[in-house]
């Protein structure tokens, strides 16, 4: 584990890490999929397909089924359908994983700037946040749609960093996947992982971090320790 004396802020990830949004995801990719007359999906296979954007979840939904043509034939109703039905319930059955806000309250009394980057769209980022309490704890809040490229690129990761004034070294990414470490390690960041989110399905043990630590709360107290203020 990194000492992280330098931290002076957090670049937080969402999906995964600080809301379990699969039930949410469930519910709408499975809606589209029946307006498709498709059959629906369990949420482990749809959840492993979370992370990389709202494009890559429906292609990869579509791909279950049709091959690499018919997934393209699909798409476009396809994404429409599941945007409709996402925007629709959106935050209604997602659920923040437990000390997340404990976290975010101790991080804040430290006195850490804290940016929310996800590869979620913005139009569901910004309400998701304000219905589950997130909103007011974030100086900055970038989607999947903020920049030109989104993570595991280092571009929105590169761009928090600039927003908030430190350079990268200065601020810890915490995320639930390989894709927030790749693109946190190439911007230069250190990077946590926390062992409860979904990372394409795969053991988090297997992700290049700076540590697994069990929860956001866990992640202040270690800064804390280390006299950051």
């Amino acid at each position: 584990m990194s000492n992280f004396a330098d931290i002076r802020a957090l670049i937080i990830d969402l999906d995964g890490t600080m809301l379990d949004t699969g039930p949410d995801f469930l519910i709408a990719i499975n809606r589209m999929r029946a307006e498709l007359s498709l059959p629906g999906l369990d949420i482990k296979t749809i959840t492993h397909f979370v992370g990389k954007g709202s494009a890559n979840l429906v292609q990869r939904v579509l791909s279950v089924d049709f091959e690499p043509a018919k997934v393209e034939q699909h798409f476009e109703a396809a994404m429409a359908s599941y945007e409709k039905h996402y925007l629709a319930i959106n935050g209604d059955y997602s659920t923040l994983y437990p000390e997340v806000m404990e976290g975010l309250h101790a991080f804040k009394a430290q006195g850490l700037k804290l940016a929310c980057v996800t590869n979620k769209p913005m139009n569901f980022t910004t309400p998701l946040l304000a219905k589950k309490g997130l909103s007011g704890f974030f100086d900055l809040v970038y989607g999947g749609d903020s920049f030109a490229r989104k993570k595991p690129d280092p571009m929105p990761m590169l761009e928090a960093c600039k927003g908030l004034g430190l350079e990268p070294h200065q601020v810890l990414a915490i995320g639930d996947s390989s894709n927030d470490a790749a693109a946190a390690r190439a911007a230069g960041c250190p990077v946590v992982i926390v062992p409860y989110g979904y990372n394409h399905g795969e053991a988090v043990q297997t992700i290049e971090s700076d540590g697994i630590v069990e929860t956001l709360l866990a992640v202040a107290q270690i800064l804390v320790s280390k006299n950051i203020n």
